[in-house]
């Protein structure tokens, strides 16, 4: 049987409850009580000498006050001598200091309107500040609650980490021991706890934290039951800080987002945005030897200033640089929350704080367990919205793509070892990385699996608005007068009837006289800021552009029957086509800007009526390689030369109509045509009763 090691000079085994120092000759642990050095002084220790090895080292060495590594910010007016982080003179300088309010990034929505789709429209990318409580669907104690209430629901026997903010060093404490401290009226020191998780406390039955956080939170939401992992608690935190309580710049473990509600009293924030300029100077500053000599805030172009005061709520978002003061005695909750909105700043964060090097005390728990079902779920999601013809939303797939990522990283033979402790036995990773990836590149190449237009324009980056298209499209099902819910109920008519039906109304409707030339602009081209705007228009797999009008141009008026009259612009047209355009311009949506033609128009039949020679059979005819491409644009009349005429060519032309005429003249079967029906339109005109000047004949 393995002996049990013993330390010290009482030669006792290793008690975690007891405060131990090494030696830094004989590297041997002794503890605190049995060398007679106290924890809280320990700090200044640079070198430990032990009872036996000072008698050939000499004693132990304490740290240089002057270059001491806890000393920031700069060199005291006074002394000269550099200021102290966390010192009464650091946090003067700290409050007379100017900062850029924090209101120029913040959003301040209310508690009711801080929803998940609220947070997905902006990405959750800036810090949000909510003034009032209300409509958070957080429980909280009343504001009479105390640091006294705390230890009643708590215990005073628990032991509790500690910070001593003048020397910027933990301690543990018992909470009994820290509320004595709290409620004295002279305290010689200044200590701050951040660190006080108590979910599986009495007290967590007194806090809910925010619905916004219990919708979004992996650990909440995805974390199974029967994991063999411990469940990561982090999701209440108790803040108790005295007044001048001050922590340093720093990101909150794995990239989480945090919240803070102010329960009694006030904190300041101090906010840096996680850009990757700013990321790589914290880096740097973290690791660097003179760290605590130098304000973070002072390296970037810009440190806000945030201030939260009773009763108000915080949000920070994933990766921001913060630090913070307690200008008054305060006592606060809060909690810390992985999500999907922001996965890859969150496993860049953790990526961080690997090459920090950042002790596991200080390190989300089981971060990576967390991402292997969070993984497995989206894996899911993706699934089943492939199934439902649905896309998922972009800040996903970007999560998707950055976390698949991540887990190639840490199954590569060389850093396997270093995560496979990690990973949950239900995961079969290889199989995982390999389906989530084909995924992923589905959904990239998806473009037509959407259900509505709408989908399909968001995607294409069209969006809603006023005067936009998805506007257009909601507001062409409401033209020309008709009930929508009567007209939907309507079966299509087919194309030879809608043929005969524009005919009729071209008959009924003579083109109007009066003309001007007005300049025109190709249906082709999207303009934007008054030109002329193009929508485009899905129909059986085609697409086609639907030109509007631009206000501001020179219009005419024409007059239908039991109709408005419409404004368009004047061009030279021929009969035909003012027909054809007067019908389309009868069934459209108008404002003060622009004439829409209706989405539900046949734009296409418009489009070929004013071609009558072009042939319709190629609208649907698959897509071929060899497929000769002929030009998309009408050919442009070219203007007639005067005096350019061939005598012979008119010669011709007049024998060969005389030798016409003539054989129609001795046709013996041919009969003269009966008055009035010599064309198809009259003939047509005859059977539907129409009067030539367009009046019914009942």
């Amino acid at each position: 049987m393995a002996s049990v090691p013993v330390y010290c000079l009482c030669r006792l085994p290793y008690d975690v409850t007891r405060f131990m120092i090494e030696c830094d000759v004989c590297q041997d642990w002794f503890h605190g009580s049995c060398v007679g050095v106290e924890e809280d002084k320990a700090a200044d220790i640079d070198q430990y000498h032990c009872p036996n090895c000072q008698v050939t080292h000499g004693p132990s060495v304490s740290k240089c006050r002057k270059y001491c590594r806890i000393c920031i910010t700069g060199v005291s007016r006074d002394s000269g001598r550099p200021v102290k982080t966390g010192s009464a003179q650091f946090v003067r300088e700290l409050r007379s200091r100017t900062f850029p309010s924090a209101d120029e990034v913040l959003l301040k929505p209310t508690g009711a309107q801080l929803t998940v789709e609220f947070l997905e429209e902006r990405s959750f990318s800036v810090p949000v500040l909510v003034l009032r409580k209300d409509g958070l669907g957080m429980n909280l104690p009343p504001s009479s609650f105390s640091v006294s209430d705390v230890e009643h629901y708590i215990g005073a026997d628990k032991e509790i980490d500690v910070i001593d903010v003048i020397r910027q060093a933990d301690l543990k404490m018992k909470l009994g021991e820290f509320v004595e401290y709290y409620n004295s009226p002279n305290r010689d020191r200044v200590l701050n706890v951040i660190s006080l998780e108590f979910s599986d406390t009495r007290l967590s039955n007194l806090v809910e934290t925010p619905k916004i956080v219990r919708k979004l939170s992996w650990v909440e939401n995805l974390w199974p039951e029967e994991s063999i992992f411990e469940r990561p608690n982090v999701q209440k935190y108790c803040l108790m800080g005295v007044k001048d309580s001050y922590t340093d710049f720093h990101i909150d473990f794995g990239g989480t987002s945090v919240w803070y509600h102010v329960l009694r009293g006030e904190k300041i924030f101090y906010l840096i945005r996680p850009t990757a300029a700013n990321l790589s100077l914290f880096e740097r500053w973290s690791s660097s030897s003179n760290q605590n000599e130098l304000f973070f805030g002072d390296q970037v172009d810009m440190c806000y200033r945030c201030s939260l005061k009773q009763g108000n709520t915080l949000f920070i978002p994933t990766g921001w640089i913060h630090a913070v003061l307690t200008p008054v005695d305060c006592l606060a909750f809060g909690g810390n929350f992985l999500h999907s909105l922001n996965i890859d700043m969150q496993l860049r964060a953790y990526e961080i704080e690997k090459r920090l090097s950042t002790a596991d005390l200080f390190r989300f728990p089981n971060f990576e367990t967390v991402c292997w079902y969070v993984g497995k779920h989206l894996l899911d999601t993706f699934r089943g919205l492939r199934e439902n013809r649905r896309h998922p939303a972009t800040y996903l797939v970007h999560g998707a793509k950055a976390l698949n990522n991540a887990f190639r990283s840490w199954t590569r033979k060389e850093s396997l070892a270093e995560h496979e402790h990690e990973i949950p036995e239900t995961i079969k990773t290889q199989q995982l990385v390999k389906d989530l990836a084909k995924e992923i590149r589905l959904v990239e190449v998806r473009v037509e699996d959407y259900t509505t237009d709408e989908e399909m324009l968001a995607v294409q980056g069209v969006k809603g608005g006023a005067g936009g298209i998805l506007d257009l499209l909601k507001a062409s099902k409401q033209v020309a007068g008709l009930d929508s819910a009567l007209r939907y109920s309507m079966p299509p008519a087919s194309p030879s009837t809608r043929d005969a039906i524009q005919g009729m109304l071209s008959m009924a409707n003579p083109p109007s006289s009066s003309s001007s030339s007005s300049s025109s602009s190709s249906p082709l081209s999207i303009s934007g800021g008054g030109e002329m705007l193009g929508l485009m228009k899905e129909k059986g797999g085609r697409a086609g552009w639907i030109s509007g009008v631009k206000k501001g141009e020179k219009k005419t008026t024409f007059q239908r029957p039991g109709k408005r009259p419409v404004k368009r612009p004047a061009r030279h047209l021929s009969d035909e086509e003012s027909l054809d355009e007067q019908e389309t311009l009868g069934t459209c949506f108008k404002d003060s800007d622009y004439v829409y033609p209706s989405l539900e128009s046949d734009e296409e039949d418009h489009i070929n009526k004013s071609k009558m020679k072009r042939k319709r059979n190629w609208d649907d005819t698959p897509w071929s390689p060899k497929a000769r491409v002929t030009p998309t644009l009408p050919k442009q009349e070219r203007p007639v030369r005067e005096g350019a005429r061939v005598a012979s060519v008119e010669t011709g032309l007049a024998a060969a109509a005389a030798k016409l005429a003539q054989q129609v003249s001795f046709c013996p079967e041919r009969k003269r045509p009966k008055k009035g029906l010599a064309t198809a339109k009259q003939r047509l005109g005859k059977i539907l009763k129409i009067h030539r000047n367009g009046k019914l004949l009942l």
